[in-house]
């Protein structure tokens, strides 16, 4: 059996390889060349698995470490027999963190105690989003949700912060592409803080610069490659790592494996266990992420892959 792992994905090294012949390859190596003879795939959101990639190899099995599908062409997989599994919640409170650092330290509300005068909006109640719904009722905002995301009412535009938490669809009962557009954007009252470390796309960035609303955005239209006019325009900004923490990385791994012993009838396996480098998690770290972007805007992917995680 041949396996490919994103070479990104920790825990994993050394922990399959009594059962298979099992290769770590950099996102942009997983080619219709490299997975032609693979069996199976555990990749993240850079490498998108459809037709062009997976046509006449012989994989049945794609794990990503991701709470999202959207980078995997789910119908062509099922189409062809390919078993997907995604690893929802692995990282929820990650993005949590993510977001209540981005919340106190853009509002300066470390040391000035009037969270209950402001309303916290949480659009999406799911995995991460119940988290943050329970963070922000902990620090004392009066709390918004809206879920299923488009079941908007005007509470929501009421909000001094409006924070997504949402996969990327763009059909279905409920598609979120754009959920916050222009006219959402107009119906905000001023000076509302949008938060968006769900998917990009949805946020429309085109319409976050003809607002006025300030900003923090991790995840952005078009990644690696983004829009330097939006990037200034943050009052935060990362390169798509709010859920990278070493917890989260772990719950993912944990959660890969398992489905890949079930998939191939493996012996129950553990996660390798060799501590990882701990990462910037004092007050501030993401206004330090804010700007070592700003200095280097076309280096997103290289500082992606650099992070260490918190």
């Amino acid at each position: 059996m041949r396996i490919l792992i994103d070479k990104y994905i920790p825990f994993l090294q050394g922990v399959l390889d009594r059962f298979a012949d099992v290769c770590f390859l950099e996102p942009e190596q997983f080619t219709p060349a490299a997975v032609r003879d693979a069996d199976a795939l555990i990749i993240r959101t850079r490498t998108r698995c459809d037709a062009r990639l997976l046509d006449g190899s012989r994989v049945r099995f794609i794990a990503t470490a991701t709470i999202g599908t959207d980078h995997i062409d789910l119908d062509y997989c099922r189409q062809q027999g390919i078993n997907v599994v995604s690893c929802p919640g692995c990282n929820a409170q990650a993005v949590c963190d993510y977001v209540e650092e981005a919340v106190l330290d853009v509002l300066d509300l470390r040391t000035r105690h009037y969270t209950a005068h402001l309303s916290f909006g949480i659009v999406g109640a799911g995995h991460v989003g119940k988290r943050v719904i329970r963070m922000a009722g902990d620090h004392g905002f009066h709390v918004v949700v809206n879920d299923p995301p488009q079941n908007l009412n005007g509470n929501i535009f009421e909000c001094d912060i409006i924070s997504f938490h949402t996969p990327l669809t763009r059909d279905g009962h409920y598609p979120t592409y754009h959920l916050c557009d222009e006219a959402f954007l107009a119906r905000c009252k001023p000076n509302t803080l949008i938060i968006n470390a769900a998917r990009g796309g949805v946020v429309d960035e085109q319409a976050l610069l003809r607002s006025t609303q300030p900003f923090v955005i991790d995840t952005w239209e078009g990644e690696p490659d983004i829009n330097p006019e939006v990037l200034n325009r943050a009052m935060r900004a990362s390169f798509h790592i709010a859920g990278y923490s070493v917890a989260g990385k772990r719950n993912a791994s944990r959660m890969c494996l398992k489905a890949l012993c079930e998939q191939f009838s493996l012996p129950k396996c553990k996660l390798n266990t060799t501590p990882l480098p701990q990462g910037d998690s004092e007050p501030g770290w993401l206004k330090r992420i804010t700007d070592s972007l700003k200095a280097n805007p076309t280096h997103f992917e290289q500082l992606r892959k650099a992070y260490v995680l918190r």
